[in-house]
Formats: C-alpha cells, sequence, structure tokens
C-alpha cells in the first residue's frame, strides 16, 4: 500500500479511532491523530513487518512527539511487539482492520457507504476470503472494550464522517 491508498486508510483509521475515543469517553483528538500516524513509516520500511511501528516511533520521539501518541504507533505492530491490552492499542489494531473491511463492503455497494450496515459488516466479517487482508483475530479484540455489534457501527458512523475525503458517497 503507498501513496493514495496509504492516505486514505490512515485517514479512515483515524476516523474510526475518533469515534471509538468518543464512546469510551477519551481524548478524541489524540485517538484521531494516532489513528492518522500508525503507519507513517509504512512507504519508508517498505512494508517489513521487523521495522514497521519502530521507524514510525523513532521518527515521531525525534520530532518531539508525545509518547502517548509515539507510543502506541510503534505497539500496533503486535508482530514486533506482542498484544497491549490498553483502550488506545486495542482500539488502533482493531480499527486498522475494520476500516478496510468497511470500505470494502461500501466498494461493493458502488461506493455507498450509507448501504453499509452493521449487518452487511457481520455477514463480511464471516467471509475470510473478502478483504482478506482484514484480520478478524484483531477486530474482536475490541470486545474488551465494546461489543462487536456496537463497533461495527461506531466504525461506520466514523468512516461516514470522512467519506468524502477517501472516495465513498
Amino acid at each position: 500500500m503507498s501513496g493514495k491508498g496509504l492516505i486514505n486508510h490512515c485517514i479512515a483509521t483515524a476516523a474510526v479511532m475518533k469515534a471509538v475515543a468518543a464512546r469510551l469517553g477519551e481524548d478524541q483528538d489524540k485517538w484521531e491523530i494516532i489513528g492518522i500516524l500508525h503507519d507513517i513509516d509504512f512507504e519508508y520500511t517498505g512494508g517489513d513487518m521487523t521495522l514497521h511501528g519502530a521507524e514510525g516511533y523513532r521518527i515521531l520521539a525525534e520530532t518531539g512527539v508525545p509518547e502517548e501518541i509515539a507510543g502506541p504507533v510503534k505497539r500496533h505492530n503486535y508482530e514486533m511487539y506482542g498484544d497491549s491490552k490498553t483502550p488506545v492499542d486495542t482500539a488502533l489494531t482493531a480499527a486498522d482492520n475494520i476500516s478496510g473491511l468497511i470500505i470494502a463492503c461500501a466498494m461493493v455497494k458502488g461506493g455507498d457507504l450509507s448501504a453499509v450496515s452493521v449487518k452487511t459488516v457481520m455477514k463480511k466479517m464471516k467471509d475470510c476470503s473478502f478483504a482478506a487482508g482484514c484480520s478478524r483475530e484483531r477486530v474482536r479484540m475490541i470486545e474488551d472494550c465494546i461489543e462487536l455489534p456496537e463497533f461495527y457501527e461506531i466504525s461506520i458512523e466514523g468512516l461516514k464522517t470522512v467519506k468524502d475525503e477517501i472516495g465513498l458517497v
């Protein structure tokens, strides 16, 4: 993923993060920033998962970004850093994955996000060949904070706030 696709992915992840923060009573602006920045190093590392996250952390730390933002960027690479159970880390890994699945659902419906329902997402979550890059296991981790149907609804509503920016109707 690169260029406009990567930018859209980060915008989408940020929108879901902001919506989840609102539901959990967390700092919406901070969580949105984390979502925007979570893949800051993706093109630089070429998707090398041994570097991804750590390089993002380095870039952010060197520019004075606080740990509360840079830390989740690093830790979202669970392959290198394991699972973190903090609400922000759990939300980031879930948002990172569900945003792509919901966008794929909308694309099947001609790019119409308003045609995507919780029922649609639930059905597509069961079909592992659909949006195969979405880790269903990572999405389900949000259940520590929010029940899945509510998370899907929050995510859809969050994405609606940026639909024009990411090319949906």
